[in-house]
This record gives structure tokens, sequence and C-alpha cells, in this order.
């Protein structure tokens, strides 16, 4: 072989790795799903949005915070709130931003291409309310404001590239508009936009994506068909315009964040006050009291960005998962632990009537409401079971324990008693004056996980009964222990295990739920500390024993058919 001959060989064999390690950063089996930024399972609705089945749905004006800031929209129609404005945007897509204030006659933001090949491509314009018209600059602009410019121009699915072109040397102006923008805009009106010098500087100029086409070798094809070189997913950047390049990573390339539930952010969403994580990781152990803000003196249009921020803190959102009381956290795990009182506030037995022992766990979720197995309860004994809420001990009365009978029962409708499959069940606790809604003393709620991707395997969480032990002796005190989620569980249970199932244990089996422990709360907790009911108890073999983790109905997979009967706004902490 010639040495030329080599040396190609080599640049393709070393081309062909870098490719194959770019590809390697996505989960095939999470980009099947085709998440995109409207996908809750993977981000947070903005507030103009509520999360139902999966997928950020427009709200309708009224629901949005009457608090906020007016605005105009560019068919000159005033708006109370920006939210207001967004939420008829997102609904009828006919009247967008123009600017903050009420509408004057005068009022423009008018973008257009100068210099151009063709109606989609060319260097950006902006044409300001006093007819100035100004170029925007090429140093600093982002594929974020790419493809905000572009879907300003009508292109939907944003741009295909950007470049810095050099001004030409007839031209008069020496400054041009550096813009900012966060990439969810609609309008480059809702973007910042500061004059900057062009003494050292370039325009931008940006190629809008026109029609779909087949995607090459080493390109990756976002949800809305647009194709992007795959070295530009997992970094942090919206490239793609849906997001869908940044929300199926194992890593994250350069210096953006890996959230856990394998979504990359840019490092500037660090620690910015805001939760762009589902689980907040984003926001942990950080300097609240912020920095300096950046010198403004020659901007020209502030950023709607801090509003939709501001309009989050205006948005109703739940309490829930957080303990009234501090407990120490134990780190050794082996046998579990004997629960202080209150340490599961959210914890409840259910009992027969008559009945010393305890039949099943279950979980308070809020209102009247508790979560529990579906095999641990029988309609034609609704009358019979209790509820015992603030109990740690069953023979030690204590101050703050209560008792409730049931005014319904709800077992899901596919349950299989010989499966176990969709082993869940609802029981509506009974008020004890009419009209005053339940409020057991001392009792928290916990919180109820809308996404599958909140916590994943190797996660260490908290599973809490008065189940027997590994002896098989009856407990009367309630006991909790470690254990980590698992995924080998289809290997090990083949046939009898289904999708809305999750296996969770320990390596040796020294902490397990047991017999009694059924219907009681798997519960992990974010990096704020605050607690979601991960898993019920379901079932499993062997118990205390290695190799057969415990098996838990995976709550996230029902959001929806708790939200069905329950009522969204009792269980939905956030989007409301």
């Amino acid at each position: 072989m010639k040495q030329g001959s080599v040396l190609l060989f080599i640049l393709y064999l070393s081309h062909h790795a870098f490719a194959q390690g770019h590809e390697n950063y996505l989960i095939e089996e999470c980009l099947k799903n085709s998440y995109t930024d409207r996908s809750c399972e993977k981000v947070f609705c903005q507030p103009w949005q509520t999360c139902i089945a999966g997928t950020c749905l427009c709200k309708i004006p009224y629901q949005c915070p009457k608090n906020g800031t007016s605005v105009c929209s560019n068919i000159k129609r005033n708006f109370q709130t920006y939210c207001q404005l967004k939420s008829f945007e997102c609904r009828q897509k006919s009247s967008n931003f123009l600017n903050r204030g009420t509408c004057n006659p005068g009022d423009r933001f008018d973008v257009l291409f100068s210099h151009t090949i063709s109606s989609s491509e060319g260097i950006v314009q902006v044409e300001l309310s006093n007819s100035e018209i100004s170029y925007i600059c090429g140093k600093g602009l982002t594929m974020n404001e790419a493809n905000v410019i572009c879907r300003h121009l009508g292109f939907d699915r944003g741009a295909d590239g950007k470049e810095l072109i050099e001004p030409e040397e007839d031209q008069d102006s020496t400054e041009c508009l550096k813009a900012t923008c966060r990439g969810i805009e609609t309008r480059l009106a809702e973007c910042g936009l500061r004059r900057m010098s062009l003494t050292t500087g370039k325009w931008a100029k940006v190629t809008c994506s026109t029609g779909q086409r087949d995607c090459i070798d080493r390109e990756f094809r976002c949800v809305n068909g647009k194709c992007i070189l795959s070295s530009r997913t997992c970094d942090g950047m919206n490239d793609c315009g849906d997001l869908s390049d940044e929300l199926c990573c194992k890593a994250c390339k350069r210096k953006s964040f890996h959230c856990n539930s394998d979504v990359c952010i840019p490092s500037s969403y660090v620690c910015n006050n805001e939760l762009d994580c589902l689980t907040g990781e984003d926001e942990h152990n950080c300097n609240k009291t912020g920095g300096t803000e950046e010198e403004e003196s020659n901007q020209v249009r502030e950023s709607m960005d801090e509003e939709r921020k501001r309009i989050k803190t205006l948005l109703p959102g739940l309490s829930c998962g957080i303990r009234s009381h501090s407990v120490t956290r134990r780190k050794r795990i082996a046998g579990g632990f004997i629960a202080q009182d209150l340490e599961f506030p959210w914890q409840v037995a259910i009992k027969g009537e008559g009945h010393r022992g305890v039949i099943c766990g279950g979980t308070y979720i809020g209102g009247c409401w508790v979560l529990t197995a579906a095999h641990c309860v029988h309609k034609s004994r609704l009358h019979v079971y209790r509820i015992l809420t603030g109990t740690t001990h069953m023979l030690i009365f204590n101050a703050w324990s209560e008792t409730y009978s049931l005014r319904d029962m709800i077992i899901h409708e596919n349950y299989n008693s010989e499966t176990y499959e969709n082993n869940i069940a609802l029981l509506e606790m009974k008020t004890k004056n009419a009209g005053i809604p339940c409020s057991p003393p001392e009792t928290v709620p916990i919180c109820v996980p809308w996404s599958q991707y909140m916590f994943k395997v190797g996660q260490q969480c908290k599973v809490s009964g008065w189940g027997r032990d590994e002896d098989s002796t009856r407990q009367y005190a309630l006991k909790w222990g470690y254990v980590n989620l698992m995924d080998n569980c289809s290997e090990i249970y083949k046939n009898r295990y289904f999708r809305g199932m999750e296996c969770a244990g320990t390596a040796d089996g020294s902490v397990d739920a047991c017999k009694g422990d059924s219907g009681g709360p798997l519960v992990c907790f974010d990096s704020n500390n605050v607690g979601y009911l991960w898993g019920i108890v379901s079932g499993g073999e062997n118990c205390g024993k290695g190799g057969h983790p415990s098996v838990y109905t995976k709550v996230a997979h029902y959001y929806d058919w708790i939200a069905r009967h329950t009522g969204i706004n009792l269980i939905a902490k956030y989007n409301l």
C-alpha cells in the first residue's frame, strides 16, 4: 500500500471513530420516543403551557397569572401580560410579541434579509420603530438566535446554519446589534438587543431551513425533520430548534451540564435561579445571592426572558414531599431502621375493622386520597377498611395519629390479579365533618412523579412499611431501609415483569420489602431533598435473598390515570 493511501486510510479511521464517538453520546431507545421541547417527560413546560399526557399543551389566556407586564402584539392588540399573549399565540398563532407596554401607531419591529441569494438566506437586518435599520452582529450569534430569526421570518424549523460576513467598505454604520435569545422565542423582538462596535466584528448571515431532505452519514435527524451534524448533538445548544438534539444524551460535550434525566443544558443555566433539570440538580449547592448584572448602557431592547422566569414564580405550586422536621441521614443500610415519629409523614397503614395488625401500607398524596397496591384491597370490603395516618407504632398511641374510613375505592381497570400487572389502587378517605376536606394532622402529601426519567437505575431510595422481617416475624414498628433502583428485572422475572413495573433492592438482599409491606411507598429524593413516590410495593419472591429484588408499581407510568381520578391540580407540582 502506498504511503499516501496509508495516510488517507488513517484519516478515514480517525474520522470514522470521531463520528462513532459522537453517536455514542445518544440513547437510541430514548430517541425512538421523538422528544421535543414540548415533551414534559423531559423538560418543564413554559408558563403559558400545561403538562397533559406527557405533552406541553397551550393554556387558555385566563389561566395565566394576572400580574405581569402589559405588552403589545404585532397586530397592535394590547395584552394584560406577556403570558396571556404567549398563550394566545400558542393557541391561535395569529398574534406575536411586538414590544412592552401599550400599543402605539408607530410601533414596529421588522426582520429582513439583505444581500440575498434566496428568500431563505441573507445578512440579517432589523428595522425599529424610528425607521432605523441596523445589522445583527455576527460575533456572539449562536444557533439560538439564528433559529429565532428564521422563525420570525416564517421558517418554522429554524435555521440550517449561520456565518460571519465582513461589512461592506462603504457602509456608514460603525455599530451592529448583538442579539441574545434563549432559543424558545418565536420572534426576535422577544430577545435582548444591545449596540456593539463593529470595529472588530462582522455581520450575521443566516440560512433558514426550507425543506426536508435525507440526512447523510454523520448527520442527526431532528424530530422536526431538520438535519444537523452529529457532532452538534448533546452539547447544550438547541441546534435543532425543537431541542430534540439535547434530550436523549448519555453524557454532554464541552461545557454543557448533564441532567439526571439525560438532558444536556447550557452551563449558563446552572445556578440561574430557575429549575431546568427535572430533579433540580442544576440549582443544587448554589450561591443564591447572584452576581453583578452585565452593564446594559447600550441596551436597545430588554429580553423578555426575565419576565418569563418571573411569571413562573407567580404560578401556583404544590407543597409536597418535604418532611416537617429534620431527620439525620443514616448511612448504614443492613437490616433497616426503626422510623422516628413523623419521619415518613406520607406513610399510612391500611387495617381491617378489629384487625390488630397492618394489612398493607399506603401513601398519602393529598386531599382525601391514598395510593396503594390493587392486590391489597377488595371493593366488597370498602366499609371494613380503616386508614391510619401519622403513626409509626401500632401498639403505641400518639397525639397526631388519626383514623379514617373509606368513601370510595378505585382499582385500576386493567389490574390482573394473577400477574399483578397494573397493580395500583386509589383509596378515598371519608371526611370527618361534612364539607371540610380531609386534613390528617402532621401528615404531608408525597409528590407524584410525572416523568419516568426523574430517577434512574442506581438511584438510592427509601422503602418503608410494617411488613414481616426476614424471619417472618410480625412487626408493629414502622421500619425503613435504603434500596437501589435496578434494571435487570425482566431477566429475573421474565414473563411476570411488565411495563409499568420497577425493581429495587440491594445486591445481597439485606434490605428488602416483605409480606405486609405491600402497597407501601418507595420514595426517591431529588437534589433539594423533595420526596417523590417512585414505586408502590407490589411483589417479588424470596424476600431478603440476594438476586431477587422486590417488584414495585412504577407510579410515573400511572400519572395520567391518577390525575384523571383525583384531578390534576391535586398532584401537579408544577405547570399548573
